[in-house]
C-alpha cells in the first residue's frame, strides 16, 4: 500500500483507431471508451487511489469535425447522467479542470449539478479536463499573477511555486506520481505540465476502449518497483 500512487493521471488515447480496427465509426469507439471510464474508475477506488485526473477533451479538440464534437459533448452530458448515483454510492467526489466558459451550457450545467452533489464526498477524487490545455494553464495564472502585482495586490518578491499553483486550474490537485497514456503514443500532449514534473511515466500501447483493470493494475505494480529520487541519489534515499 506505501507505494500506490497518490496521484493517477491517464491520456484516454485511441478511441478513433479502435473504431477503424472494428470496422466501427467513431462514435461507437468514443462510447466503447467512455464504459472503460467506469471500470478505470472503479478500479482506481478499489486499489484506494487517492486522486484520478482523465484527459477528457483537450482545447485543441475543438478543430477536430465538428460532428465528431457534438457527439463527445452528447457524450459526456450522457456519461454524467448515468453515472452520477455510481459517483454518489462510492462516496467519489466529482471535479473539472479547464475553461468551463468554452464549454456548451448543457455540459456546463450537468458537470456543475454533479459537482455540487458529489462535493461532501470523502473518497476518491475524479477530476475531468475538460477544453483543458497546460500552456493555456499556464498562461493565464501567468496573466492573473501580472495583473495582481502591477495592481500592488501582491509584490514580485512574493512570488513563488505556491503562488503559482494557486492560480492554476490545477490548484486543489497535489502532483501527479504516476500518468499513464494508451494507445502506444509516447508524448504528454499539452497535459498537466506543472504536475507531472516528477511524475512516472507508463506508455501501453494499448487502445483506450481496451484498456481493462488488469491493465491499470500492471501499471501500478510498475509504478511500485520504481525508485522516486527527486534528485537525490539512490544512496541518499536508503540512508
Amino acid at each position: 500500500m506505501n507505494r500506490l500512487p497518490k496521484h493517477i493521471a491517464i491520456i484516454m488515447d485511441g478511441n478513433g483507431r479502435w473504431a477503424n480496427l472494428q470496422g466501427k465509426s467513431r462514435v461507437k469507439g468514443h462510447q466503447q471508451g467512455a464504459q472503460k471510464v467506469r471500470d478505470v474508475v472503479e478500479e482506481a477506488t478499489r486499489q484506494g487511489i487517492e486522486y484520478l485526473t482523465l484527459y477528457a477533451f483537450s482545447s485543441d479538440n475543438w478543430s477536430r469535425p465538428k460532428d465528431e464534437v457534438n457527439i463527445l459533448m452528447k457524450l459526456l452530458v450522457t456519461s454524467l447522467k448515468k453515472e452520477f448515483n455510481r459517483l454518489i454510492n462510492n462516496n467519489i467526489r466529482l471535479q473539472s479542470i479547464g475553461d468551463m466558459s468554452g464549454l456548451p451550457t448543457p455540459v456546463k450545467q450537468e458537470l456543475k449539478y454533479v459537482i455540487k452533489k458529489t462535493k461532501n464526498n470523502t473518497g476518491m477524487v475524479l477530476t475531468l479536463a475538460l477544453n483543458y490545455g497546460a500552456k493555456e494553464e499556464l498562461t493565464q495564472a501567468i496573466k492573473a499573477i501580472a495583473f495582481k502585482v502591477k495592481n500592488s495586490i501582491i509584490s514580485p518578491e512574493k512570488v513563488d511555486q505556491s503562488t503559482i499553483i494557486e492560480h492554476l486550474y490545477s490548484q486543489n490537485l497535489p502532483a501527479v506520481d504516476l500518468l499513464i497514456r494508451t494507445s502506444g503514443e509516447e508524448r504528454i500532449s499539452n497535459f498537466l505540465l506543472w504536475h507531472i514534473a516528477y511524475a512516472e511515466l507508463y506508455f501501453t500501447d494499448t487502445l483506450w476502449p481496451d484498456f481493462n483493470k488488469e491493465d491499470l493494475q500492471k501499471a501500478i505494480v510498475d509504478y511500485a518497483k520504481r525508485e522516486r529520487r527527486f534528485g537525490k541519489t539512490s544512496q541518499q534515499l536508503t540512508n
